[in-house]
This record gives C-alpha cells, structure tokens and sequence, in this order.
C-alpha cells in the first residue's frame, strides 16, 4: 500500500472514513495522487489538504464520499484521484503556471495530470488517460 510522504492520511480523507478505517484509508488514495502531492509538495513547499484533525475547516479538499455536501458520483475526489491543495508560500496561480510551464517535469511524475483554473486553491487529479497537462474552468 503506497503512503505519502509528506501527508498523512487524515489529510487526504474526512473524519469518519479516517475514524472507520485509519491508515487502511490509504486504499483510497490513487498512488499517482500521492506521487504527484508529494512532488508538488517538494517543488512549492507546505500545504494544507485537509485540516480537520487539529479543528481546522477544510474536511472535503481530498477523498469526497456521499456524506459530503461536494460529492459528486463522477468527481475525481470520489475516486480519490484529486486533491485541493493550499500552497503557504505560492498562491494557486503561482503553482498552476509553474507547472503548465515546465510540463515535461510533472508529466514524468505522473502523466496526466488536470488543473483547474479561476479557483484560489490548487485543484489538481490524476484522471486516466490524458497523456498531458489539462486545465478547465468550474
């Protein structure tokens, strides 16, 4: 079972599916996910996923089950494949353009990766099959 790095495991998934399965929730996570946080986390420093664990408000910004006002049945976070990551030293549009910049670096992470635009946070999944970087608007 792939483990992050720099992220536990209650930062990827909400409180009851942590309570219920701890650090099995790693089954979850797509471990092109966890490649590609781990790598962004290296390049542009800390970040918060989510923060709940230490009371923070952010419960939804990984894994989304049916229990979340967000969910969706075809969103990339119900497939744990999409994270919405804020950067402490690099705003959202800082990282997007690095990484729309140097494509062949974050490609050869994981090669397909989408951002989404026009959002404060650094939305960013790991759908099959793209063989590029793709933007999108909400």
């Amino acid at each position: 079972m792939k483990k992050a790095e720099h992220f536990k495991i209650y930062e990827l998934v909400d409180k009851v599916t942590y309570e219920r399965f701890g650090s099995q929730a790693w089954w979850f996570i797509d471990p092109k996910l966890i490649d590609l946080i781990d790598a962004m986390r290296d390049e542009f420093g800390p970040a918060t996923i989510n923060n709940w664990f230490w009371k923070g408000p952010r419960e939804w910004s990984g894994l989304r089950n049916p229990s979340s006002k967000w969910y969706s049945p075809y969103s990339q976070h119900s497939f744990g494949r999409a994270a919405d990551i804020l950067f402490k030293n690099h705003t959202a549009e800082e990282v997007r353009k690095a990484m729309t910049s140097d494509p062949d670096k974050w490609l050869a992470i994981c090669p397909s990766i989408t951002l989404e635009e026009d959002v404060s946070w650094v939305h960013v999944d790991v759908r099959n099959g793209l063989n590029c970087i793709r933007t999108f608007k909400p």
